[in-house]
């Protein structure tokens, strides 16, 4: 199995596909304060990567997130992602303000996205990436060490609490990804 050890490598990766750069550029037409493409999309372009596949592997939804403390409303959620299916139809757009998901995690408010993608149940899954005026930028709050190794592990914010926890061997459970990356590391305590 490959690895992805850098930054700069998940940017080369992320820059040299031109779905993904499409992606992330018809997003930063919103102009969404604190806005990122994350989770699955990325996840599963390093997870590809790693297990050199040819072929993308289907993703359930495009995770775009932002922060807002001024609009709180699901409505504004959801007219944004109206607009992003205007721009590009055949897309599964997910879009969620981070200002609002602390209260759905049992959480204190998030400060930030990249607070609320701190909150994320897997450290792979914790991962943003924005296009700002032609340039990448990757928010990574655990790193990108253990995404770009294949291994998969809990945020603390699911480590630290049984019923948390819970939550996070559940998704392992569900969402069966050695089924379609047979060489990751999936560690359940």
């Amino acid at each position: 199995m490959r690895t992805l050890k850098t930054e700069e490598e998940l940017k080369n990766l992320i820059a040299s596909d031109d779905w993904m750069m499409h992606i992330l550029s018809t997003v930063e037409t919103l102009q969404l304060q604190d806005c990122w493409v994350c989770a699955g999309v990325i996840r599963s372009k390093v997870w590809d990567y790693l297990h050199v596949k040819e072929e993308r592997t289907p993703i359930a939804d495009i995770d775009v997130i932002y922060f807002d403390k001024e609009n709180l409303a699901e409505e504004a959620e959801k007219q944004y992602e109206h607009e992003l299916r205007k721009l590009s139809p055949n897309e599964p757009w997910s879009v969620k303000n981070q200002a609002r998901m602390h209260v759905l995690n049992g959480s204190n408010p998030y400060k930030s996205a990249i607070d609320g993608i701190s909150h994320f149940p897997e450290i792979p899954t914790a991962i943003g990436v924005k296009l700002s005026d032609g340039i990448l930028e990757i928010a990574a709050p655990y790193g990108i060490h253990l995404l770009g190794a294949g291994i998969v592990e809990p945020t603390p914010f699911y480590l630290e609490n049984k019923d948390n926890y819970a939550i996070y061997r559940q998704r392992i459970q569900q969402k069966q990804w050695h089924l379609s990356w047979s060489e990751l590391k999936i560690n359940l305590q």
